[in-house]
């Protein structure tokens, strides 16, 4: 499969779980807010990782509703998608934001004066 096909495949697994997430009933996921961050399609679409992060909630519990409601969300993505063959989703948290905001609060921490910026600068 072309990567550019891939690619506007696994574009359109995010959108359409975005959607299918927000009717899942099970209140291990209702509880918080979950967000659908990327997809990852095998090229022989038997197989699909979905990157999920939450804000308000337990990750562990968010990832056990979200099992607990594969099937129906396997159905909602073959409904909305038109492939031949439907993957099996595997959902995974993604604390890239999460690694985002600890790297940023580092950063404002630092204690940098302009002086010893500007020396730098003149050394390099």
């Amino acid at each position: 499969m072309s990567k550019y096909r891939q690619n506007k495949i696994n574009q359109s697994v995010v959108e359409a779980m975005a959607i299918a997430i927000r009717t899942v009933k099970d209140p291990r996921v209702r509880n918080g807010i979950v967000t659908i961050n990327a997809a990852d399609v095998t090229a022989d679409l038997k197989f699909a990782k979905i990157f999920f992060g939450c804000i308000g909630c337990d990750p562990a519990e968010v990832s056990k509703g979200l099992k607990s409601a594969t099937g129906y969300l396997r159905g909602a993505l073959a409904k909305e998608l038109n492939l031949r063959i439907t993957p099996e989703l595997t959902f995974i948290h993604d604390t890239s934001a999460e690694q985002g905001a600890h790297i940023s609060t580092l950063l404002k921490n630092l204690d940098i004066s302009k002086e010893d910026a500007d020396d730098e600068n003149d050394h390099a």
